[in-house]
């Protein structure tokens, strides 16, 4: 059964060996010559398995990967029984919502000191699982990177997810998050990255401002 259709990948419901699994496939892209694509897709379908097991040794949880297949560019990974943290942030108390988000940081912070980019943070990709233990899931524009271009990158999107989805509690879930981020990985990493999500924000705002001077 299908349950999402994204640009790059669809993801289905299924059943495996009397089980229900996610089955995530990577479309076949017609504007790209054949032997590309599949290059392209297998290349992307063993970076994301490589990345679902790296972030749960440094300590993420994520689902657990049952078979990759290179052929179809398919990954069937295990069904996390839960809720999005979108779903249930905006419900919680006040406390609840800044202890989440300190939790959310602190996963964060540990991708981020073993140089994993999740690549979409936003709650939409997180999952409160029946343990209440958060799952991070969907790494198919994660990456292994040193840069703290990267991680600043990484953290702001998680930012720009706040204020989308959770506007009304934007600037305490991120705090809180910044916090729980600061306690992982220490405070000058963290003054770092938080540095280089000060400049990722002016760029935006003066590519921005360009643009409307050139419209006017």
């Amino acid at each position: 059964m299908l349950i999402k259709k994204g640009a790059e990948a669809s993801i289905f419901l299924e059943d495996w060996q009397g089980q229900k699994v996610i089955m995530k496939h990577r479309l076949p892209k017609k504007y790209r010559l054949p032997q590309i694509d599949e290059r392209i897709r297998s290349y992307r379908t063993i970076r994301e398995s490589q990345l679902l097991h790296c972030a749960k040794e440094a300590g993420v949880a994520t689902p657990m990967i049952y078979s990759v297949d290179l052929v179809d560019s398919n990954i069937i990974m295990e069904f996390i029984e839960g809720i999005q943290v979108k779903q249930v942030l905006n419900g919680y108390s006040t406390e609840e919502r800044q202890h989440l988000s300190n939790c959310i940081g602190k996963l964060i912070g540990s991708l981020h000191l073993h140089d994993i980019i999740h690549g979409d943070l936003t709650t939409s990709n997180m999952i409160l699982n029946e343990s209440g233990n958060i799952v991070f899931v969907d790494f198919g524009l994660g990456e292994i990177s040193v840069e703290l271009e990267s991680k600043g990158v990484d953290l702001h999107l998680m930012k720009r997810a706040f204020q989308s989805i959770h506007f009304r509690y934007a600037e305490e879930c991120f705090k809180a998050v910044l916090e729980g981020y600061t306690k992982m990985v220490g405070v000058e990493m963290a003054k770092k990255v938080i540095g280089r999500i000060s400049e990722i924000e002016r760029r935006g705002r003066y590519v921005s401002e360009r643009k409307g001077r050139v419209q006017r």
